[in-house]
């Protein structure tokens, strides 16, 4: 069974790497979605619809159900996708279902991008920096060096440019409409990883609510924040195939 990683922002599959290894196994792929260490097509317009869109088409070129995996904007993706195309997974997890609930508020950072003028300029000062400043800023979020060094170079206009069309793509009351078919995703088993020292996905409370119409388990990973998967990748690789033998049982 293939296993398939969909990360975020603002990322590359090198934040995979750390529980690649912990998982141990040669059937996993990463799929980056366009402008986030992947190229951005001509008239990519970096929509939340558009990134379903490509994270189906990918899945469809597989030709076989997946353990399907996301982080971030990706484990956004894995929610949409887990809701229009059921068929494509034998499986689907995420780390952020409480931005589906009706009372998800955007966190300040992705208000800022949401903002005309402001956002253009936060990003430009990002693409401004060196790369040694941008890794500094992603371990200051508790990255391990190596993958916010490789992280940080990928950071480019590009990049900024995707990030902007998406948050604003997806500022509210988009996510809330969207969540209103998470019961959908209710037809492959469902698992959403709530780290506790993670504020960017909403509360335990909106995590709850949002799992439970999707049908998703909840397992809690206690002191980790967004990054779990780089900050303790044994920990996260143990719920992943704790979860994945359950459904061979």
């Amino acid at each position: 069974m293939t296993v398939a990683l969909v990360h975020g922002n603002p990322e590359t599959s090198a934040v995979w790497d750390p529980l690649r290894a912990a998982l141990g196994r040669d059937d996993v792929v990463c799929l980056s979605p366009p402008g986030f260490g992947a190229p951005v097509p001509d008239g990519w317009r970096a929509t939340v619809e558009e990134y379903a869109d490509w994270l189906i088409a990918e899945l469809e070129a597989i030709g076989a159900p997946v353990d399907l995996v996301g982080h971030d904007w990706g484990g956004a993706h894995v929610v949409i996708a887990a809701m229009q195309r059921p068929d494509l997974l034998r499986s689907w997890c995420t780390d952020v279902i409480g931005v589906f609930d009706p009372e998800y508020v955007w966190h300040d950072l992705a208000q800022l991008w949401q903002t005309p003028e402001a956002g253009e300029q936060a990003v430009a000062a990002w693409v401004a920096e060196s790369v040694a400043e941008r890794a500094g800023r992603l371990e200051a979020f508790g990255i391990t060096p190596d993958v916010a060094a490789r992280m940080a170079e990928a950071f480019d206009d590009a990049m900024g440019r995707c990030i902007l069309a998406l948050y604003r793509s997806a500022a509210q009351p988009r996510m809330a409409q969207l969540g209103e078919g998470l019961v959908a995703a209710a037809q492959r088993p469902g698992l959403h990883i709530s780290a506790t020292d993670d504020h960017f996905v909403g509360d335990v409370a909106m995590q709850r609510r949002a799992a439970d119409r999707a049908g998703a388990r909840i397992a809690t990973l206690d002191g980790l924040g967004h990054w779990w998967m780089v900050q303790d990748p044994g920990r996260g690789a143990a719920v992943l195939r704790d979860f994945w033998k359950s459904l061979d049982e």
